[in-house]
């Protein structure tokens, strides 16, 4: 059963992307036809990607071992040479579909203010990355990266986009270092740019600790 529903997406995708051309719209509105490449792959070989792409590995075993409550101390800086400030919060990791994904409740405090947060973090087989979203209740976009394993530092190191909330319509670039110290001990650096610079700087960091 499992096979043949990899051998029906791989057949909806071949055949929703089966084209050479496509109308794209010009900067005068006017629409124009770009030619796409595209090889063609047999249904055995199309299938044999979609098992490869589904089936949990090394590295999600690797994020299981995070699953479980944490405690965060963690230090925020509002601008580069700031004042710190500093507060604490809890995390709740769970893996979900089957080992495929983990995802990451976030609970603590913001300048006084509740703060939620929630990320879902993955590790895709085709792209040979971790993935990883981000939402909270301080703000509607979300945050999407993609980071690449670094074994002699342990830590994944993510780069993404997020909402720029000073310049409307505008993304702007972030950075994450995400170690895993042991079992017991976590550390997560996040930098973006200041906001009378642009430059980058460190944001935010949080230690944390294994219930």
């Amino acid at each position: 059963m499992k096979s043949l529903f990899f051998t029906a997406c791989a057949a909806l995708l071949f055949i929703a992307c089966d084209k050479t051309k496509s109308d794209v719209k010009t900067s005068d509105g006017k629409e124009s036809v770009a030619n796409e490449e595209w090889k063609p792959v047999d249904s055995a070989t199309a299938n044999k990607a979609w098992m490869e792409l589904a089936t949990p590995g090394d590295m999600q075993k690797m994020l299981a071992k995070s699953d479980g409550a944490w405690s965060g101390e963690n230090t925020m800086w509002m601008e580069d040479g700031g004042k710190p400030m500093t507060s604490t919060s809890t995390t709740t990791n769970k893996m979900i579909f089957d080992g495929r994904y983990q995802t990451s409740e976030h609970k603590g405090n913001f300048m006084g203010m509740p703060f939620e947060g929630m990320s879902i973090t993955g590790y895709d087989n085709a792209k040979k990355k971790f993935v990883s979203t981000w939402i909270d209740n301080m703000g509607t976009g979300i945050m999407t990266m993609e980071g690449d394993w670094n074994a002699s530092k342990k830590a994944i190191e993510f780069k993404g986009k997020m909402t720029d909330p000073s310049r409307p319509g505008k993304d702007c670039d972030v950075r994450e270092v995400f170690t895993f110290i042991d079992d017991n001990t976590q550390k997560m650096e996040m930098y973006g740019p200041d906001s009378k610079t642009g430059k980058e700087f460190k944001t935010m960091e949080i230690k944390f600790s294994k219930k």
